[in-house]
């Protein structure tokens, strides 16, 4: 099993080199990817340490020749951030100067991350196509990752998109519930950075109405939404309905605060200084503050499923007639069941109204970021962003498209 991690220099490296490392799935070769050496350096030299430690057998090397990096690999992981920090910095900023929540997924932000990523993306992925083993799989790991999933899937590859959202939320409920996480099944639904847990199974019993009860208030702070709200709905949303259902209290909080992306830069340096020193062979417990959390089980879990352990996991797929709301071609997160074939989504019931109006608005939003992300033009990232429910005006939309081109032109040759 040969593992091909583009974006290999990301200080998130060494949480998944620690998974292949302690959990039982067995890789044969790692490779990082990164067009910055010198980082791949740091991280790799400290990876390899973290896999001594662990007397994993597995090999760890790295390069910035992508397509030496992807040659017979069965597995492509895509984690790169086109632009770096500083980019992400843009993203959450210029959005709040027209009055919009600034999100380097959703909104504004959210889509000039993914016209600077879509390109690069599928480039690594028909390179890919013609050095990676004849059946490997692309598990895309970037954001905005329903976006880059629809994306790489209409142009005819193998590809799963993977988020952290459902595992971190099974591991709480697990908690609270005093069982093993693998215990814990949720119906987890809706699209990435969308999507609602409306029920959490242990034994064939459905727990969350319990939750919910006992653990409500809790819950809430944790996904720093109204209590009242999840008891209204009887589910718990993914944090990121907060940008949504709480929108100018968001954008407030965010004009007098530290955008999350200078935050991160400095995590990201304090991590890359720890990485240096030799006598370190353990994460960090600064890596915890980096995001992420359960990268590495949610990223081997899925894996292992992909090649001989069948398990249920929540992933990015075709909507091919499970949410009845949206068309065949969309991309949903949802609980599927995965095996070597691929990821099927798990049969579920119709999604609440208000849900399924929320859901079918952004699905729609993200046809038109691959269209404009694909093909560019002013013109298209206009239409997708007056077609987000988070701006919807049209000259708020004109603002956001120049800002947006504005703090871009270096990264989208069509709008130099």
């Amino acid at each position: 099993m040969r593992v091909a991690v583009v974006g290999g220099g990301s200080t998130y490296t060494p949480e998944l080199i620690d998974g292949f490392a302690r959990l039982p799935f067995a890789v044969d070769e790692v490779m990082l990817i990164d067009p910055d050496l010198s980082r791949l350096g740091v991280v790799g030299e400290f990876g390899r340490r973290i896999l001594a430690r662990h007397d994993s057998s597995a090999k760890l090397g790295w390069t910035d020749d992508l397509d030496a990096g992807l040659t017979d690999a069965d597995v492509v992981l895509l984690q790169l951030r086109v632009g770096g920090q500083t980019t992400r910095i843009s993203d959450e900023t210029f959005p709040l100067e027209c009055g919009c929540v600034g999100q380097e997924t959703t909104g504004a932000g959210g889509l000039a991350k993914a016209l600077r990523t879509v390109p690069v993306v599928l480039d690594i992925a028909r390179r890919a196509r013609a050095r990676a083993a004849p059946d490997a799989w692309i598990v895309a790991f970037t954001n905005p990752v329903g976006i880059v999933t629809r994306a790489l899937l209409d142009d005819g590859h193998r590809a799963l998109g993977l988020c952290n959202v459902a595992i971190g939320l099974q591991r709480l409920l697990a908690s609270l519930l005093e069982v093993r996480p693998d215990d814990v099944t949720l119906d987890h639904v809706g699209l990435n950075h969308l999507t609602w847990e409306r029920a959490a199974t242990v034994y064939g019993a459905d727990r969350l109405p319990e939750l919910l009860a006992a653990h409500g208030d809790l819950l809430a702070e944790h996904l720093e939404l109204p209590a009242s709200l999840l008891r209204l709905t009887g589910t718990l949303p993914s944090y990121y309905l907060r940008y949504f259902y709480c929108h100018d209290l968001v954008v407030a909080e965010e004009r007098n605060s530290q955008p999350r992306g200078a935050r991160v830069a400095e995590i990201e340096r304090e991590l890359l200084d720890m990485y240096r020193d030799p006598a370190l062979d353990t994460k960090p417990e600064l890596l915890s503050q980096r995001g992420g959390a359960y990268y590495s089980e949610a990223a081997i879990g899925l894996l292992a499923a992909l090649h001989g352990s069948p398990g249920r996991h929540a992933v990015n797929v075709r909507n091919n007639g499970t949410l009845r709301c949206l068309p065949d071609d969309a991309v949903i997160e949802v609980t599927c069941d995965v095996a070597a074939e691929g990821a099927v989504p798990v049969p579920t019931t119709p999604l609440a109204p208000d849900m399924a109006g929320l859901v079918s608005h952004v699905s729609g939003y993200e046809e038109l970021a691959v269209d404009a992300a694909l093909r560019g033009g002013e013109d298209r990232v206009f239409r997708a962003l007056l077609a987000h429910p988070l701006v919807g005006q049209a000259d708020r939309a004109r603002g956001l498209t120049d800002r947006l081109l504005a703090a871009n032109a270096e990264f989208l040759a069509w709008a130099r």
